[in-house]
């Protein structure tokens, strides 16, 4: 039946639409959970949303999220989490929680009850690699785990594989084509850096680069990317830190390991030497490397010419109540994100640090091929689901604690003025979040990954 004949559920029209291949006038229109048409004629719609001088874009899809539920929801739980998430433009998120972090298939399905009720976006769980649950790997990839987390080092008390555990990895997930997450920091460099500072009695903000360094980074990404070569296995290197380490993943891609390379806007917005004023409130790791504005401009630059695959928050939420106990040692690492992640690119856009386009493939469409959620997600292809966020670009605001969604009550960018901002967020055409309202939990459904389902196979382009 043609278009003109149909009547649509939604229609939002007079905006410009927004992905990764360019950008035009149009009218986006669901019907059923899922995109419809995009026309330059306006169709027949019961509901209409005028997006006059705003972009629509696909929702972002935010692949390394913590929210610590179940955990401990002093931190973040999945209603204020999501909240977040909703808010700022976020659709879809994969989470993995290091407090009470799923092993087995049980754990997993256990955890979807869980959460039937409690998200107001859609959300994948991932599933973390320890040294214990090796033989559990294709079990849980078909039971519709998105990824494993693995360490390669000591971290959030989370036990780093060992090199031989490493490669066992690996061959599980090359045999059943499945993805790992690889939180690249070398246990030798920093074991022998921790109990040197502990010694030497140092609790100042400046053991945090000194104990997580650039040569633990690099060193660790090294034997990992090596590993991936030779097993074939699907790699995405987590967070990188700074140029070097974006080379690292980039040369070992090249050279026939299927590595893909995430980073997130800590690396991108600030500086090492925050963390000697502000202690716990700069915990993370790793740590921030730029020295200076010409260092972050070159991590931009990575962004925007595609080394740098994509783009998540990696949304690690502690209260300053929390990261302040304590000595350094104590505090807990990360940062909130998911309330800031997309105003901060929006941001870089109207500066001309990336092109929107850009910012719609490093944040929406390249995560969601990364782990097999697209085209259902991060897509405005015809079929998939209508999860869209319609953006103001000259919406000018600060970031105020005041207004942030998260449990956790602050960010690292406070105060900071941005320019581009979520105004409407669509999740399978259901209006989720507008201005200051997010809807209730319980909208948001479970994604399995690509496991679960027959999905189309890994590519290894971003």
């Amino acid at each position: 039946m043609p278009d003109e004949f149909v009547t649509f559920d939604l229609g939002i029209e007079n905006g410009t639409v927004v992905t990764g291949a360019g950008r035009a006038p149009g009218h986006v229109y669901v019907l059923g959970g899922s995109i419809a048409a995009i026309s330059t004629m306006r169709l027949r719609a019961r509901e209409r949303v005028d997006a006059s001088d705003l972009l629509v874009m696909p929702g972002m899809v935010d692949t390394h999220v913590h929210l610590m539920d179940p955990g401990d929801p002093s931190r973040e739980d999945f209603p204020s989490g999501t909240a977040a998430a909703a808010g700022a433009g976020v659709t879809t998120i994969i989470e993995h929680t290091h407090s009470n972090p799923v092993t087995n298939e049980r754990q997993l399905s256990d955890k979807r009850r869980y959460l039937a009720s409690r998200s107001r976006v859609d959300f994948a769980l991932a599933a973390h690699a320890l040294r214990d649950n090796l033989d559990d790997i294709p079990g849980l990839w078909a039971a519709g785990a998105a990824f494993f987390k693995v360490f390669t080092c000591t971290t959030h008390g989370i036990l780093g594989l060992e090199p031989m555990q490493l490669r066992r990895l690996f061959d599980r997930v090359a045999e059943v084509g499945a993805v790992c997450l690889v939180h690249a920091e070398d246990e030798a460099i920093t074991a022998t850096m921790e109990r040197r500072l502990r010694s030497a009695g140092r609790t100042d903000g400046g053991v945090i680069p000194e104990w997580r360094s650039r040569a633990a980074e690099i060193s660790a990404l090294v034997a990992v990317s090596r590993l991936a070569e030779e097993t074939g296995a699907r790699i995405v290197t987590a967070h990188l830190s700074h140029p070097d380490a974006v080379r690292v993943a980039v040369e070992a891609s090249r050279s026939g390991g299927p590595i893909l390379r995430e980073t997130c806007p800590q690396y991108l917005t600030l500086l090492a030497n925050e963390v000697l004023a502000l202690g716990p409130l700069r915990k993370f790791t790793p740590p921030a490397r730029a020295e200076d504005a010409r260092g972050l401009a070159e991590m931009w630059e990575l962004v925007r010419t595609g080394e740098i695959s994509h783009i998540s928050s990696d949304h690690a939420p502690s209260t300053q109540a929390q990261k302040s106990q304590g000595t350094i040692w104590d505090a807990p690492f990360g940062l909130p994100g998911l309330d800031t992640t997309l105003g901060l690119l929006l941001d870089a856009a109207a500066k001309g640090l990336i092109s929107y386009e850009r910012l719609v493939e490093c944040y929406s469409e390249a995560p969601a091929r990364a782990y097999g959620l697209a085209p259902r997600k991060g897509s405005m292809e015809i079929g998939a689901d209508a999860d869209l966020v319609i953006v103001d670009p000259a919406a000018a605001w600060v970031v105020d604690k005041t207004t942030l969604r998260s449990r956790a009550g602050w960010s690292p960018y406070e105060g900071r003025h941005l320019q581009g901002r979520a105004i409407q967020t669509y999740v399978r055409g259901t209006l989720v979040a507008a201005g200051d309202w997010v809807a209730e939990p319980g909208h948001g459904q479970f994604v399995p990954g690509a496991g679960w389902l027959d999905r189309p196979a890994w590519t290894g382009s971003p």
